[in-house]
């Protein structure tokens, strides 16, 4: 198999691991732009998502993240191994009140067990909302 057959592969498995994932159903994330270690994620803001003082819930953010973090690793897998997060370090930088919200992940270092990613969660506008890091280890 080629380097662009196999890329091919991961990226359809993750699409097809994505509609899977009933969490990411209830929480209405959509899979946008895919390539092997980036991947962008949407998530349209409504009020079930919202917190008391009408902003999107923090958890709501770290779930965008989490999951866009967790299929760009995907990307970048065997189809015979698997991975889970170690950490996540998230900077909420400004509330988002509506519209759109676009997480990219990249991975910036796929080590031999351990993946480490980088997350912007953007507006409409393309104003960060927040930015993360966080790491991933291949379970054996």
């Amino acid at each position: 198999m080629s380097k662009e057959e196999l890329n091919l592969a991961r990226i359809e498995r993750a699409r097809e691991a994505f509609a899977l994932v009933p969490y990411a159903r209830l929480l209405g994330l959509e899979l946008g732009e895919m390539s092997p270690g980036d991947l962008s994620l949407h998530l349209d803001v409504r009020e079930e998502i919202k917190q008391y003082q009408g902003v999107v819930h923090g958890g709501a953010v770290a779930s965008l993240i989490d999951t866009a973090a967790a299929f760009a690793v995907i990307t970048r897998l065997d189809s015979h191994e698997h991975a889970s997060t170690t950490d996540l370090t998230i900077h909420y930088l400004r509330p988002a009140t509506s519209g759109r919200l676009t997480a990219r992940a990249r991975v910036v270092r796929g080590g031999r067990r351990l993946l480490v990613l980088t997350v912007d969660v953007t507006d409409d506008q393309q104003i960060l909302i927040a930015t993360a890091v966080t790491s991933y280890i291949k379970l054996q």
